[in-house]
């Protein structure tokens, strides 16, 4: 084979890659909805999209980390609704400042995050099971933390709202998405954590091989346990975000938002059965979510389709994976 043809794979696997297929993904079902409905072409249309993608693409970029070992973590839905209500509650109920509450949000995210790694990492418990069950131990959690009653933090206009003008501002009337700004920015840095620090490159390592990670001397366990309290953290900052969009969180709410993340996570291109992924795809991923849960209603079907079609989107991503590891190992 000549340079030439070398040449010619390599952009044609650089065109093909998975990542480059989302994204396109994403730029055609903008295109659709936008030339289906004129309502979706509005700003506010592209302003909700961005709203209620910041929580989705946090907790899909710590859910990562656990995909790259072969795991998962399904507590981060419940979770997030549960760190939201214990520091909504202080700060509301108890006087605290809402820097405090935010605090507490994450603090408690990466606390479950730790126990969960503990259970899979140190006693060997399967993933599915330890964070089932975490997910609903912080489902019952919230409840107890709020006394069953949903909670509202500062709004708009009042003391302590300050918060929300980290996702959103206006200026003149007009309201600008910065949160989004802050995802790019948070998407890089992570990025740059699983590629080139040894929390990443250990993750990775896990997930390829776990018993080639022991023999090479790497501390399995802690890294294991890191992977797990990154998602903890991000579950906690996606609780932040949640409270900043929505005027009311209630009890009992939240399950389903980890199929949505682990969903981004996996159409972005993370390996279903662990070893690989990307934080720029899970960010891309996601946004093909958020864009079928926002534009099939402006088309007329009903929500439904939504599940539907992502499940459908998600097979044919994991059916990409195995045919791209068949390939490989030829």
């Amino acid at each position: 084979m000549n340079n030439k043809d070398i040449n010619k794979q390599s952009i044609l696997a650089r065109l093909g890659g998975q990542k480059f297929i989302v994204l396109l993904v994403v730029i055609v079902l903008f295109a659709f909805f936008s030339i289906a409905s004129e309502d979706f072409r509005k700003y506010t249309t592209v302003l909700s999209i961005l709203d209620y993608s910041y929580y989705i693409v946090l907790m899909s970029i710590g859910v990562t980390f656990p995909l790259i070992t072969g795991g998962v973590d399904l507590s981060i839905g419940t979770g997030l609704i549960c760190y939201s209500l214990a520091g909504g509650y202080l700060v509301v109920h108890c006087g605290w400042p809402t820097w405090a509450g935010m605090i507490v949000s994450v603090l408690f995210g990466v606390a479950i995050g730790f126990v969960n790694g503990y259970l899979i990492a140190v006693k060997e418990l399967p993933p599915f099971l330890a964070t089932l069950c975490t997910c609903m131990i912080t489902r019952g959690l919230g409840s107890i933390c709020s006394k069953s009653f949903g909670i509202s933090w500062p709004t708009a206009g009042t003391p302590g709202s300050w918060f929300r003008s980290i996702f959103k501002f206006s200026v003149g009337g007009t309201k600008y998405p910065l949160g989004f700004l802050w995802i790019l920015l948070i998407v890089a840095a992570m990025a740059f954590v699983l590629n080139h620090t040894k929390i990443g490159r250990y993750t990775i390592a896990i997930g390829s091989n776990k018993e080639a990670a022991i023999l090479s001397g790497i501390n399995v366990k802690f890294y294991h346990i890191m992977a797990y309290v990154i998602s903890g953290f991000f579950a906690g900052l996606a609780s932040i975000a949640y409270s900043a969009v929505f005027a009311t969180v209630q009890p009992g709410t939240g399950a389903g938002f980890e199929l949505e993340a682990i969903g981004g996570a996996i159409i972005g291109g993370v390996s279903a059965t662990g070893g690989a992924g990307s934080i720029g795809g899970a960010l891309i991923g996601v946004f093909v979510i958020c864009l079928l849960k926002t534009g099939l209603p402006f088309v007329g079907l009903q929500a439904n389709w939504q599940q539907i079609i992502t499940g459908l989107v998600l097979i044919a991503a994991v059916l990409v994976d195995i045919i791209k590891k068949r390939r490989e190992a030829k």
